[in-house]
């Protein structure tokens, strides 16, 4: 289930990067170069010899997708699987992007007409390439009526979304639609001027709806358990509110298939577009750099033509679930276990945390010893491979993700990607003090302070109120464990409360590198 994005058939010139030489620059025959140019569909000739360009007619790519929420993520996951069909000559999947929150993307990609440059970083080198799937783009709050269009157009066969978890307005404790989320009150008093993802769905489809036009299929590229199962009851829901005949339609016509995405992709930094200028010559305004790795797992289950993703490296199964739960377990709990306890001792990147021998071995134990024996066996993924991938991905220097990300929105990760392993295991009989350490450095970070007693900015929708509950000076965990939302319950297990609190007192008193250690020693006979 690895993919380095398999590349298309191309002249001479385009035929991949050129021999690099030991400064790290590029060679044009025996010259280095560092010229630059900008990035438009005119001076792709001249970036043809440094970096991968489209090889296909952009003005032939047919707009049947629309992205909702357009960020480094989906420009180097996603898009670049829609590019990599169009190099091979499916031009029947172009994507027209729609921005919520950054004008300044709109900005950056219409000066580039709609170009931008995906930078691959691995222990093997550097790769650009050029990806020209999205043929247009729009800002939301600028022109919604368009959007709408978009959606309407019979053209339009694929939706797909990164809205995180929020986007979807789903009552975390229930994981049902809220009516009541701001989002959805505020479009209901003008449904035809939505501003909330699910608000443009469904007036885009009730517009299909009306023209006697198909709907499209929905999918979520948000890991969230059960994807497909939660966008439908938001959108469905949200409908309801609007028209019951409207929701039933929807709920009969259109498809909300799940998928797993997966590949590690750090905000884009002014060092990283001087690298791109640096070393390929582009002049890119807005690039994504991110790790050769990239894997995208689909349920096949699409009601108005399917694109053939696989043909790009994707897979379609009937089932996804036990690839996300693979993936979210493992990948997405070490994020979360490396990302509150290393920001406490003071570490800043990932690579940084697993070049540390501590804090390397306690995610390899972590993932071997606690969380992969409750994992089932999954078609075409050979565990110890795919964990052993996932500890190099970690510590790949090239990428560098900061801690930072990996800490935000903790009271929507945590209870998907590390409690129920840690329910899992007490179902089980097995112990998880590893898992449980994890839960130990993410109270204490939510206290907002670092060991060196530098303010800690807590990126959380729920962040005012979970700060309140893991205050210092009191020993009692009980309200934060009384959220059922985050704990379920856990927070009545005596034994666990017991574990968690003893291990939160060991990082008070000794710190996380420490507290760390302590645990990976105390699994030693275990985990040899």
């Amino acid at each position: 289930m690895h993919l380095r994005v398999n590349r298309p058939l191309l002249s001479p010139a385009q035929q991949g990067p050129p021999e690099r030489n030991p400064t790290g620059r590029y060679r044009l025959g025996r010259e280095i170069t560092t010229t630059r140019h900008p990035l438009t569909s005119e001076t792709l000739g001249l970036h043809a010899a440094r970096v991968e360009i489209p090889s296909y007619d952009r003005s032939a790519l047919v707009p049947a997708v629309v992205h909702i929420s357009v960020g480094s993520f989906h420009r180097s996951h996603q898009a670049v699987y829609f590019d990599e069909l169009a190099r091979r000559g499916v031009l029947d999947w172009g994507i027209v992007g729609v921005g919520h929150r950054r004008r300044d993307m709109q900005e950056a990609l219409a000066a580039q007409d709609n170009l931008y440059t995906v930078l691959e970083r691995g222990a093997d080198g550097d790769r650009a390439r050029i990806v020209g799937a999205m043929v247009d783009y729009l800002f939301a709050p600028d022109d919604p009526a368009a959007v709408v269009r978009r959606l309407a157009d019979p053209r339009t066969r694929l939706v797909t979304l990164t809205v995180t978890a929020r986007g979807y307005c789903i009552d975390p404790a229930s994981r049902r639609f809220d009516p009541d989320a701001p989002d959805i009150v505020g479009d209901l008093t003008d449904p035809t001027r939505p501003r909330s993802a699910l608000g443009f769905i469904v007036e885009g489809l009730a517009r299909r709806r009306r023209a006697g036009l198909p709907g499209f299929t929905v999918l979520s590229c948000d890991n969230m358990p059960e994807g497909g199962a939660v966008t439908r009851s938001a959108v469905v829901g949200y409908a309801r509110l609007r028209d019951a005949a409207l929701a039933d339609w929807i709920d009969a016509s259109v498809s909300f298939p799940s998928s797993m995405v997966d590949r590690i992709t750090p905000q884009t930094t002014p060092e990283d577009r001087e690298l791109v200028a640096r070393e390929f010559g582009v002049d890119d305004r807005w690039p994504v750099v991110t790790e050769p790795f990239s894997q995208w797992v689909i349920e096949d289950a699409f009601c108005n033509g399917r694109p053939p993703l696989e043909l790009a490296g994707a897979r379609f199964v009937p089932d996804v679930r036990p690839y996300a739960l693979t993936k979210t377990r493992l990948l997405n709990a070490a994020h979360c276990a490396l990302g509150y306890l290393g920001s406490l001792a003071g570490l800043e990147r990932t690579d940084e945390a697993m070049e540390d021998a501590i804090f390397g071995t306690y995610v390899e134990r972590l993932m071997r010893v606690e969380i992969a024996p409750q994992l089932p066996s999954v078609p075409g993924i050979d565990l110890p491979s795919y964990r052993r991938a996932l500890l190099a991905r970690l510590s790949n220097p090239a990428i560098g993700d900061p801690l930072r990300r990996l800490c935000r929105g903790g009271s929507g990760k945590m209870p998907c990607h590390v409690l129920p392993s840690i329910a899992g295991a007490r179902s089980r009989g097995r112990p998880h003090p590893l898992l449980t350490l994890a839960v130990a450095g993410w109270v204490r970070y939510l206290r907002g302070v670092d060991e060196q007693g530098r303010e800690i900015h807590i990126n959380d929708a729920l962040a005012d109120r979970l700060r309140v509950l893991a205050a210092p000076g009191s020993d009692n965990l009980r309200p934060l464990l009384a959220q059922r939302a985050l704990f379920g319950r856990l927070g009545d297990d005596p034994a666990f409360v017991f574990e968690l609190r003893a291990a939160l007192r060991r990082i008070e008193r000794d710190g996380a590198r420490a507290a760390v250690a302590a645990a990976v020693d105390a699994w030693e006979p275990l985990a040899a």
